[in-house]
């Protein structure tokens, strides 16, 4: 492992920085998409049974309860749609940044990669063999902790992505029971 980390050299530092950001990013909006915390069931429940109008005030503290009071301060159809679905987009913040450290986390490998090769063609005859030796480790080192990186970045990304639309398929049903009811 040392010496994993050693090859990488000076590309060790953008890319622990992307580990450390992906590991951040992911387990934060992890519990930050908690369905029971975002859409609780008691909610749910009284959207489905028409008691809506008669929740309070504390359910202000969830997405689906910050809907339904908008729905009670009067916000019909397209007005009540466009909330929820900003709602939603909240709900999507740091998604870009996954996305970004699992495209920019490989390519760190892959300047790592050049820039080891590139070290192995010295202007005047053959490299030494240490010379050999470094500019390999560097190229296979930051080449595999990039990928090391990106996979599981990759993974969390759709996780949370499938979590987000079952979120929003959600909200969109409990928008739809909304609209049916009377104040």
């Amino acid at each position: 492992m040392n010496t994993l980390i050693e090859g990488a050299g000076i590309f060790l530092w953008p890319l622990g920085f992307c580990s450390v950001l992906a590991v951040y990013l992911i387990t934060e909006r992890a519990l930050a998409l908690n369905i029971n915390r975002v859409i609780p069931s008691s909610v749910i429940k009284a959207v489905r049974e028409g008691q809506a109008s008669s929740m309070n005030s504390d359910a202000a503290q969830t997405l689906a309860g910050r809907i339904v009071l908008k729905w009670k301060e009067g916000a019909q159809g397209e007005a009540l749609k466009s909330f929820a679905r900003g709602e939603l987009v909240r709900l999507q913040r740091g998604f870009f940044l996954i996305d970004s450290i699992v495209a920019v986390a490989p390519l760190l490998g892959l300047l790592g990669t050049v820039t080891g090769l590139a070290t192995l063609f010295p202007q005047h005859g053959m490299p030494d063999s240490q010379t050999l030796t470094r500019g390999v480790g560097l190229a296979l080192s930051t080449t595999m902790i990039g990928l090391c990186i990106a996979i599981p970045a990759v993974v969390g990304s759709n996780w949370l992505g499938r979590r987000l639309e079952l979120i929003s398929s959600q909200v969109d049903q409990m928008v739809e029971l909304l609209e049916r009811q009377k104040r």
